[in-house]
């Protein structure tokens, strides 16, 4: 039976098709792609690079394939920063996925000097392998990570407890601490010894 998926280029991983949750799961990402953002996002970027970085064809994946070799990304930041404070000294075009990957990174580690939270950036693989493409990213808000959900703000929930409270947990003894009963060194040996079997 021949597959219906186009060849993947040379050096990416071949991981087949998901089947199951695992396509439940990229359906949903699939679903929540939004070509507008994407097109938004594009004239973001092109608008704040110093270079001409072109324009991807309208799609997820050209938009990935875009980003993918960090030289857009890498334009990106630099033009964030003020003239010759560039972040980036050394960007080069490259079709080597380790040059690549590294690109990405130097991105994502000037990003995250630039002020955006680590828990709002992509991990280098999920771009370079076609991961989950933006959900929530938006450039007005200056996140240049991307998720397939936004995480959740948790919510305070405070605890108040006595004094009487407070002195009773101070006798308790948690389970994470373990318990010694029942124990004993009784035929242990010293380390290099031999084990005495009678």
């Amino acid at each position: 039976m021949l597959s219906t998926q186009p060849p993947l280029p040379f050096g990416m991983a071949n991981r087949g098709p998901a089947y199951g949750l695992s396509r439940e799961v990229q359906q949903k990402i699939e679903k929540q792609y939004d070509a507008d953002l994407e097109q938004i996002l594009i004239q973001w970027i092109t608008t704040q690079c110093r270079k001409d970085v072109g324009r991807p064809q309208p799609g997820r994946e050209n938009f990935q394939n875009w980003l993918k070799d960090g030289t857009v990304l890498c334009e990106l930041i630099n033009g964030l920063y003020p003239e010759g404070q560039a972040p980036v000294k050394k960007i080069q075009a490259s079709t080597m996925a380790f040059k690549q990957m590294e690109q990405i990174s130097q991105f994502l580690q000037a990003a995250e000097r630039y002020g955006i939270n680590t828990t709002d950036i992509f991990q280098t693989v999920d771009l370079w392998e076609g991961g989950p493409g933006p959900g929530h990213c938006h450039p007005e808000d200056q996140g240049l990570g991307w998720a397939p959900f936004p995480p959740r703000k948790s919510k305070e929930n405070p605890r108040n407890f006595s004094d009487n409270q407070l002195q009773e947990g101070k006798n308790v003894i948690g389970l994470q601490m373990g318990t010694n009963r029942g124990a004993s060194q009784a035929g242990m040996t010293g380390y290099g010894m031999p084990r005495q079997i009678l």
